[in-house]
């Protein structure tokens, strides 16, 4: 039984909560907020877990093996390096830190004091990403040429961190898992049109050193909501539309073949096949993750999301921040 303390029960934090408490050998012991009525709830709702306004009380419950934190991303590194100084096993919410050298850190503490760092890059264990990520490696796609997202929606704005820092390490950490590289070099452009500092939005541009690349727009002032993400190979492509209800994964058949016959210019030749759409488990994917640290914990096992994974994608937006802020000229990893 792994007795979990949850800091931040905002918006996401009440999902966190909802889920660890429904799993088995899980037992929610603390929940922590700075908000008073919101604790209140959480006591009606559970009137077993204690509530408290001070997060070092649940660093230091003997009560507590795990520590869940879903606070706005500017305060990460230091409930995590706390937490983790208090040898508690720690879940926190994506971004890891803000900097490389922050997250670096964490990532070295954790090691030093033996407990288990998970970062919430929740996209990854969707049942989707898991599927292309199998028609990737079973050579079906082909050899990948590039891979686009959009993360657009209107609303909802932050003010704690900007659009890259908000959405993108969702499709980050999934373009680093399903190319299984890091870019060589990051350029970025962004502008903030509602709050000063603050981008609304931002285009990402991811270059690796086989000549493969990834383009990702973010942004919260959107007339559309979409979440879709492609990825084009050599001999196949695959659209993941999360925004659909059950056709999540889209395969085409489609692309462009090289022929010796002399009535195509170039030799190149459009090939236009069928479309299919993979079965994809619908077990919800933050049921998957809060089962998986739990796993973890219990059996010792290294996170798929751990604390290095966690560093990569962070070392990514750092680059594309210093990017947006040199106005778009490429920084190198």
């Amino acid at each position: 039984m792994v007795r979990v303390g949850c800091i931040g029960l905002g918006y996401w934090g009440k999902n966190l909560v909802r889920n660890f408490v429904g799993l088995p050998g899980c037992s929610l012991a603390y929940c922590c907020d700075l908000d008073a009525s919101v604790l209140e709830k959480v006591a009606t709702a559970y009137p077993s877990v204690r509530a408290t306004v001070e997060a070092g009380e649940v660093f230091t419950a003997p009560e507590v093996d795990a520590v869940v934190i879903a606070t706005p991303p500017p305060t990460h590194a230091e409930l995590v390096a706390r937490a983790l100084g208090a040898g508690k096993h720690v879940f926190v919410e994506k971004p890891l830190a803000l900097t490389g050298a922050e997250a670096e850190r964490l990532v070295t503490l954790a090691a030093e004091r033996g407990r288990k760092l998970m970062v919430g890059h929740l996209l990854k264990y969707h049942p989707a990403v898991q599927r292309i990520r199998e028609l990737i490696l079973g050579g079906e796609l082909g050899r990948l040429y590039y891979i686009y997202s959009q993360r657009v929606n209107l609303g909802q704005v932050r003010n704690e961190e900007n659009a890259l820092w908000s959405l993108g390490p969702h499709d980050v950490s999934v373009i680093l898992y399903l190319l299984d590289a890091d870019p060589e070099r990051v350029s970025a452009w962004g502008r903030a049109y509602l709050q000063e500092g603050v981008e609304d939005v931002v285009f990402l541009n991811l270059l690796f050193s086989d000549g493969r690349m990834a383009n990702v727009q973010l942004s919260w002032l959107d007339p559309h909501k979409i979440r879709r993400m492609t990825v084009v190979g050599t001999r196949k492509m695959v659209v993941f539309d999360d925004m659909e209800g059950m056709e999540k994964i889209k395969v085409y058949d489609k692309g462009v073949d090289y022929t010796e016959d002399p009535g195509y210019p170039g030799g190149l030749t459009l090939r236009f096949g069928d479309i299919y759409i993979p079965r994809v488990d619908a077990t919800e994917p933050l049921r998957l993750e809060c089962e998986h640290f739990l796993q973890c914990v219990e059996q010792d096992r290294i996170p798929f999301t751990d604390g290095q994974d966690g560093l990569r994608v962070v070392r990514v937006l750092e680059a594309a921040q210093k990017s947006i802020a040199g106005g778009g000229g490429p920084i190198p990893l």
